[in-house]
């Protein structure tokens, strides 16, 4: 690190980036004022005021990311790493898996994976790993660049796939790689599974402590490890307030909304944030604002979004009525925040990011499933069947039979990709989807007569 480094990115933080983000507020609440307003269908809400904040938020985190080379070690990590501990030691962390949905959701997918699939990358490996395989090759991100990884930090708590993905960027970009493995957690976690993975994490702080330059300190490793718990505690309030009739966001609020809880976990900018979205989702039920009017049949999402599909989804089940109100994807972030203790802190780190959903058995997830349909009083569930996440979607037809017959719900599979359009098909994909819609409002009729 050098000093001019951190003179440059404080210059940036404090100066440059406040006066840029302002003016790009300016120009667009101008677009705003000077655009022919157009009427907002009939089924929908008014949309969720924290959205600007959000925009503002992640602009910052990318931009500031270009300005932190020099004046901070940067590391690399997957979503489920324990992120924490690089946190204490300063770090500033980009996550390539955020990275990749943006990029779906941008359309830009198919652009930034040709690079890897030209250099032998199959396609069917993960498209979140082809568009970072393909940055690191030359593919131009909508986002602009990520910066140079001094480090790289993995877990496989989400799939063996981000082993090796990380390993090739290691070779790309001549960094070492730090793993921290996950044992598939069978039924329970056993003591001796648990020793193996706090003996991995005391022994990752030595290894990271010369790249960044600086000691590990306990105090403030807590004091990360208490605000990421506050944050991931008010994003399943977040969540939870979905449980309500009529819900105030849907679930394809929160695939954009879960994006500080992802990359700024544990820092003051996404506790403030879910605090000011808390606010106004609360204050959305009291006064009983609908994200979606008509609010009809209830839904579950299972698997990643099919990010560059998501505006045709929103039309096409908000105007039948239809409102996700629960994912297995966004509670991911919130279903193992109780794990988390200061008193025994590299053993609570262990257990919550072993025992993540794509870290368990069919069984917890089948049981998991079950106990959001109850909760958010779910009657129909979408299972994406995904060919970017075979993990995640392994044994989706078996739940799909199990919860129809147990929970009585309706269910439908659909065969997409998280930022892929070759994988999806458009016409059968919309009459499967048509049909499952006819299905919850004949069940409907039926309930009614009876």
């Amino acid at each position: 690190m050098s000093t001019a480094g951190i003179v440059r990115y404080h210059l940036a933080k404090e100066v440059t980036l406040p006066l840029m983000l302002a003016a790009d507020s300016a120009r667009r609440s101008l677009r705003r004022a000077t655009r022919p307003k157009r009427t907002p269908p009939d089924w929908a809400g008014p949309p969720l005021a924290c959205a600007d904040r959000l925009r503002t938020i992640m602009a910052r985190h990318y931009l500031l990311a270009r300005h932190a080379a020099g004046a901070m070690p940067i590391a690399w990590v997957t979503s489920g790493a324990p992120v924490e501990i690089l946190r204490a030691m300063g770090f500033y962390t980009v996550y390539p898996e955020n990275h990749g949905a943006l990029c779906g959701a941008r359309m830009a997918g198919l652009d930034m994976s040709a690079p890897a699939e030209n250099a032998g990358f199959s396609q069917d490996l993960c498209s979140y790993a082809r568009i970072d395989l393909g940055l690191s090759l030359g593919a131009r991100s909508p986002i602009g660049p990520l910066p140079r990884p001094d480090v790289l930090v993995c877990s496989t708590n989400i799939c063996q796939t981000v082993l090796y993905w990380y390993k090739q960027l290691s070779h790309r970009y001549g960094v070492p790689l730090v793993l921290f493995d996950t044992p598939f957690v069978a039924d329970e976690l056993d003591e001796g599974t648990l020793a193996y993975m706090v003996g991995q994490l005391e022994a990752l702080i030595p290894r990271l402590e010369p790249i960044a330059g600086k000691a590990f300190n306990a105090r403030t490793f807590e004091s990360y490890l208490l605000r990421a718990q506050r944050t991931s505690l008010m994003w399943g309030e977040v969540l939870a307030s979905m449980t309500t009739r009529p819900a105030p966001m849907t679930i394809f609020d929160a695939f954009a909304h879960m994006a500080p809880v992802v990359s700024l976990r544990g820092l003051p900018v996404s506790e403030r944030y879910y605090e000011l979205l808390l606010k106004e989702l609360r204050a959305r039920v009291a006064s009983g604002i609908a994200a979606v009017k008509g609010e009809r049949h209830r839904l579950l999402w299972d698997n990643i979004a099919v990010w560059f599909k998501l505006g045709d989804f929103i039309r096409l089940f908000s105007q039948n009525g239809c409102v996700f109100v629960a994912a297995t994807y966004t509670n991911a972030w919130a279903e193992t925040v109780h794990y988390l203790d200061p008193a025994k802190p590299l053993e609570s780190v262990a257990r919550t990011y072993s025992l993540v959903i794509l870290n368990r058995d069919l069984k917890h997830r089948m049981e998991l499933m079950e106990r959001m349909i109850r909760s958010y009083c779910v009657d129909g569930v979408l299972f994406h069947s995904t060919r970017s996440c075979k993990p995640y979607s392994v044994g989706q037809y078996d739940i799909q039979r199990a919860l129809s017959r147990k929970c009585n719900v309706k269910a439908v599979l659909i065969d997409a990709d998280t930022t892929d359009p070759r994988s999806y098909a458009e016409g059968p994909t919309r009459t499967r989807l048509e049909a499952f819609i006819e299905s919850l409002d004949a069940g409907t009729s039926t309930q009614g007569a009876a």
